[in-house]
C-alpha cells in the first residue's frame, strides 16, 4: 500500500551520516529498514539490471532430478559463441555469473601483478587480493598502456565501465590488447553491460593475450539465473573449463541460456528499448538540474556535490538507487520498470529540484 506522501524523517535507530554503503546493489529491505513509512513497493533502481525480462520458459522440473548432460552445457557454448560473435564454441566457458569467472582470473592467468582501470566493479581489485596477486588501480587509459609493458602483468579494463558508462574505443582496446600480446600480458575486458553496445573485442579472438567477460543476466533481467560466460583462445578456455570442475551450472541456467542467447530478436527489441528509456531517464535527470555521464543504457551516474542528499531523498520515497564508498559526488541511477515507477521517480525528481530552489 502506498502512502500519500514520503516521511520526512529516517528511523530513529540511526542518524543520517552514519548510514552505511551498501556493498552491492539490490539490496533494497537492508537499505530501506532505514526509512520507517516510505511508499511501497520499493522501487530498485540500484542494480543496472535490465528492468525488463526474458520470457523465459523454464524446464520441465524432472530436469532439476538429475545431472546436467554434457550435450548440454555443449548446446550453450554453441548458442553463446554465435551470440557472442566468437568463430567456435571452443572459445566458450560457462560459469555461474560473470563473478565467478572473475574469481577464477587469478588462478587461470597466473599473472604476478594487475592493473585495473576504473573506478569500477570492485569484484575485479578483490579477486586479485584474495588469491595474494599485488593490484593496482587507475583512473587513466596511458596508465594501463604503461602497466601492460610490464612483464607478468594483467590489464582488466570493464567496458562499458560500471559505474560511469565509459565505453573505450575498439581501436585502442585491440592496440592495447597486441601490447599485452607482446610483452606476455593478459588483457581482461569485462563487457557485462556489454549486450546492448555496437561492438565487441570478442571479434578479436582466438588472441594469444586477451580474455572477454560476458555476463547473461543483466540484459536478460535474469540476474538470478547466475550464468556467465568467459571467451578466451581454445587452448586457455580448456585450461579455464579444467579449473572449474564439472557441471560449472546448472540445469535452469543451461535451458535459460540456450533459449534467450538464440532469440536475437529479442535482444535487439530489448536494446532499442533500453536506449529508449535511458533518453528518457537523463532527459528527466536534465529537467532536475542533475549533471550525468556514460555510454551504457541501463544505467547512468549522476555527478553532485549533494549526492548524498539526493540518495536520501529519493529512499524517502521509496526509490533505492545506488551510492559508492570513495565517490561521495555520485550516484548510480537504473532504469524504472513501468510507468508506475517513472511517474514516482519523477515526482521525486521534481520534488528534489523545488527543495534545492528554496534551499
Amino acid at each position: 500500500m502506498q502512502h500519500a506522501a514520503p516521511p520526512n524523517g529516517l528511523s530513529s535507530t540511526m542518524d543520517a551520516a552514519e548510514l552505511p554503503v551498501p556493498s552491492h546493489g539490490g539490496q533494497v529491505q537492508a537499505v530501506m529498514r532505514h526509512f520507517v513509512g516510505a511508499p511501497e513497493p520499493f522501487i530498485d533502481l540500484s542494480t543496472g539490471i535490465n528492468p525488463v525480462a526474458y520470457p523465459l520458459v523454464w524446464p520441465d522440473p524432472k530436469a532439476l532430478q538429475r545431472l546436467p548432460e554434457e550435450g548440454e552445457e555443449q548446446a550453450l557454448q554453441q548458442v553463446a559463441a554465435r551470440a557472442y560473435g566468437v568463430s567456435t564454441p571452443d572459445m566458450v566457458v560457462t560459469g555461474a555469473g560473470s563473478q565467478s569467472l572473475i574469481a577464477l582470473l587469478p588462478r587461470l592467468l597466473g599473472a604476478r601483478r594487475a592493473c585495473v582501470l576504473g573506478p569500477t566493479y570492485s569484484g575485479h581489485g578483490q579477486a586479485w587480493e584474495h588469491n595474494g596477486v599485488p593490484w593496482s588501480g587507475v583512473e587513466h587509459v596511458q596508465q594501463i598502456r604503461q602497466a601492460a609493458q610490464q612483464a607478468g602483468t594483467a590489464c582488466v579494463i570493464c567496458n562499458p565501465n560500471n559505474p560511469d558508462g565509459r565505453l573505450l574505443d575498439m581501436q585502442d582496446l585491440a592496440a592495447l590488447a597486441e601490447q599485452c600480446a607482446k610483452a606476455g600480458n593478459w588483457l581482461v575486458v569485462d563487457e557485462a553491460f556489454g549486450d546492448f553496445v555496437t561492438h565487441s573485442v570478442a571479434s578479436l579472438l582466438p588472441h594469444p593475450a586477451l580474455v572477454v567477460l560476458r555476463s547473461f543476466g543483466k540484459s536478460y533481467g535474469l540476474p538470478g539465473v547466475r550464468l556467465g560466460f568467459l571467451l578466451a583462445a581454445p587452448a586457455l578456455a580448456q585450461k579455464a573449463r579444467s579449473l572449474m570442475g564439472s557441471w560449472p551450472v546448472g540445469a535452469v541456467a543451461l535451458a535459460a541460456g540456450t533459449q534467450a542467447l538464440a532469440d536475437t530478436h529479442w535482444v535487439q527489441q530489448a536494446a532499442e528499448k533500453a536506449r529508449l528509456a535511458h533518453a528518457r531517464l537523463v532527459e528527466m535527470l536534465h529537467g532536475a538540474g542533475l549533471a550525468w555521464r556514460g555510454q551504457a543504457t541501463l544505467f547512468t551516474l549522476v555527478d553532485t556535490p549533494h549526492a548524498y542528499g539526493l540518495w536520501v531523498h529519493l529512499c524517502r520515497h521509496g526509490i533505492v538507487t545506488r551510492r559508492f564508498a570513495g565517490c561521495s559526488h555520485s550516484l548510480r541511477i537504473g532504469l524504472p520498470a513501468n510507468e508506475a515507477e517513472w511517474t514516482r521517480l519523477a515526482c521525486a525528481l521534481k520534488a528534489w529540484q523545488v527543495a534545492r530552489q528554496g534551499a
